[in-house]
């Protein structure tokens, strides 16, 4: 008889943890036992790696994610500053350690700015959900999703529709940890490990699979994730979601941008996040390319601050610190749950002097 069930064994775990690509297992025939690794999605480097030695396993596993370029989720290090930390402190967070404090103040002591710039990112994420939301999507994906925060996106969505559904994906090892202690146990609501670089394998993970339909209408958004990779990086990924995404899905998009932010921040930032990640700054006009095939929702592609505020009464953020974004639609069939979609002459954006449109 053959046992096919996951060990519990703390080792196997933490292969599934470093190696989100792959489904590992322990497999006893009679007096033999032996460890495989199977690809979830098909890809360069062995599909299936079969052996007796848990070390003979992982050395195969690391030699292919060198190949492949995704890399195993992050060991957690307090002592070395961490993105969804940093970010975390900067919005007023709990969840930090003085690494990530000492780092995020090497940038605040002198931009300010950066703490209101983050924040205004977070409400334009409600706010862009939410608009979605009452269009009649009930999927979401959130990529590169961070610590928690509330209201979480699947907190927004379910305001609207109860029956909606979201994914959280990251690479972060306490990311992951903490999502799925304060998330997953909803209804609704999955957690899985996974690369922005490596959307195909993301898409590809059967807990994300067995939540969302990707062939139905689905929410993807990339907040504010897309400046910590190079632009070849950047670029590949936004191409493969929109790709992916079924006529009638909706793009969420929001990123820091080279033009008008102080070029003496973008290098603090780069120096602040060196042992952590790249910082590219990219112009807005380099950015409305990614959106290239789908339908922005009006006023576009603007400062986070400036996309349906609410009110024509708001503070826009310094220029000297901009993140801009946008929601944009594919063109095709209209979400399942579209007749709770507002009239077409409600769905034009409110009234604002201060919108950028670029």
């Amino acid at each position: 008889m053959t046992d096919t069930m996951p060990d519990p064994g703390d080792s196997l775990r933490m292969l599934r943890r470093d190696f989100p690509h792959f489904r590992v297992w322990r497999e006893i025939t009679g007096d033999r036992t032996r460890y495989v690794a199977r690809r979830v999605h098909p890809g360069r480097g062995p599909h299936t790696v079969v052996t007796d030695d848990l070390g003979e396993l992982r050395s195969a596993l690391s030699k292919d994610e060198g190949r492949t370029g995704a890399g195993p989720v992050p060991p957690f290090d307090p002592r070395t500053p961490n993105i969804a930390r940093m970010y975390d402190y900067v919005l007023g967070g709990k969840d930090h350690y003085p690494a990530d404090r000492a780092a995020a103040d090497s940038i605040l002591v002198d931009f300010p700015e950066v703490a209101p710039v983050a924040r205004a990112n977070r409400l334009f994420v409600t706010r862009a959900v939410r608009y979605v939301a009452v269009q009649g999507i009930t999927q979401y994906l959130d990529i590169g999703a961070g610590l928690p925060t509330t209201p979480a996106v699947h907190e927004t969505a379910q305001q609207v529709n109860p029956a909606a559904r979201t994914a959280y994906v990251d690479n972060d090892s306490l990311v992951l940890t903490y999502a799925r202690a304060l998330l997953a146990g909803g209804p609704g609501v999955t957690v899985v490990p996974g690369d922005m670089r490596d959307p195909a394998t993301i898409l590809a993970n059967p807990d994300l699979r067995l939540l969302i339909d990707l062939d139905q209408p689905t929410c993807v958004l990339l907040a504010s994730v897309l400046h910590f990779l190079t632009p070849q990086e950047a670029g590949a990924t936004v191409a493969a979601f929109r790709s992916a995404m079924a006529p009638g899905s909706y793009l969420i998009l929001s990123v820091g941008t080279s033009t008008g932010t102080s070029p003496a921040l973008i290098d603090r930032l780069r120096s602040a996040y060196a042992n952590t990640s790249d910082i590219t700054g990219r112009t807005a006009e380099e950015i409305a390319a990614w959106f290239t095939g789908l339908d922005l929702i009006p006023p576009g592609l603007v400062d986070v601050d400036a996309w349906r505020p609410g009110s024509p009464w708001h503070w826009l953020t310094p220029p000297t610190a901009r993140i801009i974004g946008a929601v944009a639609r594919k063109p095709g069939r209209r979400a399942t749950g579209a007749g709770n979609a507002l009239p077409r002459h409600q769905e034009r954006a409110p009234k604002s002097s201060s919108a950028v449109f670029l």
